[in-house]
């Protein structure tokens, strides 16, 4: 992995300037969403964004439970070509659950902070300034006992008396961070407000050569990509950010906006990253599917209305150059057309072929496997497209090893009368069990006969079919938001038939429920044994 003098590493050549790119959808953009992802979940966008070129993954919070810490540790095991950091609060129980779950990587980051606005330093923490900044310095010093990558961040910091955040800056860089964090916690700052706090911290800081300074900028006023190129002009040279602009209420800095900024004028910038860009189509997708956050048609950049044109004006421009109404190509974005028809007379070769074109590797997916699922579609679709494709790796891909439910076989029967009728057969372990249940409907009958053979009384609380392709035989992808226990879990299945979507999409949702019971009573014998060992 990189040094960290490599992440600090300002030129390329004589006229532009690194910018590092610290993506967070795996902590802040995860924590906003209604249920939680599963290891397996975040781990393949993990390798999406290292795929991506990402310079650091921010993959979770260690200490806030034991699903995080596994997933930052599995992360940090697994990734080799992207930093891992994780969160803790300015707290030594935090920094030290940080540094076991990111132990396992050869080099990690422990990312720290306290906020340092009046509002939040006497409102919510109920302390003076001299002892947040006591808190900060000793955080920062037990972090460096840990690791030399270091960064800490000033909550709130677009909200803090510029004294009060010079003072915590320099105090924070001399005992020890390397990258010093200046979000703009609520979005609340406009572009020239936060580009001159960034100004000020160099002009006043005297220590501030000796660390990154890097921004996170919430989108609560629509500015978060505005304020971080702000910053970048005024010399920040990292940018924390999310796929798809996810995160808490409004969201945060768009990774692929601000990135193609800087690709498309780097003639007013002179700032370059480390991104490939052509991976950014697919990073997105796989977030919003993921995460069941669909993106909204006219989103820049990945939107799917983002190199569409309606008018005739605009049509007969494009023909005719296609800068006329293009600033960048669908291709730098990883936007690929169709150029292969691919039917069940198709062999592995043209799959194989086709993948690569898309941009995958052997690695990413089993050829065989693929092949198999590529002809069952096939033969019930026709002509199979790249998207169909895509989907299959996705949905394949989401299989988990310990998966102990998986469908055996499923029927309904489904009249005008409201009443249905469901028999599923699911695989338990070792096992088949097989259940039959009447519903007001075809997915309220499968999903008693799953309760059934499960024990899990869940409750659907959201219901969504999409279409990932075209035609009368179209993969159906039913995302399901369900409760059980208090607790919101996000299922998704995917079929040319979307009662057989709705019941993987449930399969998938009691899956993840059985492996959160599994890690909770992992926890709660650990307990028992460390309280036994007192």
């Amino acid at each position: 992995m990189n040094s960290i003098s490599n992440l600090k590493s300002n030129s390329n050549n004589n006229s532009e300037s690194k910018v590092i790119i610290f993506d967070t959808t795996l902590r802040d953009g995860e924590q906003a969403l209604a249920a939680s992802l599963t290891c397996r979940e975040k781990l393949q966008i993990a390798f999406a964004l290292e795929r991506l070129g990402v310079d650091i993954i921010e993959a979770g919070f260690p200490v806030s439970s034991p699903g995080d810490f596994q997933s930052v540790q599995t992360i940090a095991r697994e990734i080799k070509n992207s930093r891992i950091a994780g969160l803790s609060r300015a707290l030594d129980k935090d920094i030290d659950a940080a540094a076991e779950a990111l132990k396992v990587a050869e080099a990690f980051r422990i990312h720290t902070f306290i906020a340092t606005s009046t509002i939040h330093v006497e409102n919510k923490l109920r302390k003076n300034f001299d002892d947040v900044v006591e808190m900060a310095v000793r955080a920062v010093k037990r972090a460096r006992n840990y690791t030399d990558d270091v960064e800490f961040s000033c909550e709130d910091a677009g909200r803090t008396p510029i004294d009060n955040l010079c003072r915590m800056v320099e105090e924070t860089i001399k005992a020890g961070a390397t990258t010093i964090n200046i979000p703009d916690t609520v979005g609340y700052t406009l572009p020239s407000e936060f580009g001159g706090i960034i100004e000020t911290l160099f002009n006043r800081v005297p220590n501030i050569d000796q660390a990154v300074i890097s921004v996170h900028c919430h989108d609560d006023l629509g500015l978060s990509v505005a304020n971080s190129i702000a910053a970048v002009q005024a010399g920040a040279r990292q940018i924390e950010c999310t796929i798809n602009g996810i995160g808490e209420r409004a969201g945060n800095c768009s990774l692929e906006e601000i990135v193609m900024i800087m690709e498309t004028r780097k003639d007013q910038l002179a700032t370059f990253t480390n991104i490939n860009t052509r991976e950014i189509h697919r990073t997105s997708q796989l977030v919003s599917n993921l995460c069941n956050m669909p993106i909204q048609a006219n989103k820049a950049i990945v939107g799917t209305n983002a190199f569409s044109h309606s008018s005739g004006i605009h049509q007969d421009g494009v023909l005719k150059s296609q800068n006329t109404y293009e600033i960048m190509t669908p291709e730098t974005v990883g936007l690929n057309t169709n150029k292969l028809n691919l039917t069940s007379r198709s062999g592995r070769h043209v799959i194989k072929h086709r993948m690569e074109e898309l941009g995958y590797t052997s690695s990413d997916y089993d050829l065989d496997e693929l092949y198999e699922s590529f002809l069952r579609l096939a033969d019930k679709k026709g002509q199979i497209f790249d998207y169909d494709l895509e989907a299959l790796v996705l949905f394949s891909n989401l299989s988990e090893e310990d998966d102990f439910y998986s469908l055996q076989s499923l029927s309904v029967q489904s009249g005008s009368n409201n009443t249905s009728t469901a028999t599923v057969s699911l695989q338990c372990g070792d096992e088949i069990i097989i259940e039959a249940a009447i519903g007001n409907g075809p997915v309220n009958s499968i999903c008693s006969c799953i309760s059934r053979i499960t024990g899990y009384a869940i409750e659907i609380k959201d219901f969504k079919v999409a279409s990932t392709s075209t035609g009368m035989d179209a993969l159906g992808q039913v995302n399901i938001m369900a409760a059980y226990n208090s607790r919101n879990f996000h299922g998704m299945g995917l079929a040319t038939d979307i009662i057989r979507s709705s019941a993987k999409a449930l399969i998938h949702v009691v899956n993840d429920i059985r492996r959160t019971e599994k890690v909770a009573v992992l926890r709660d014998s650990n307990r028992k044994l460390n309280q036994g060992n007192v």
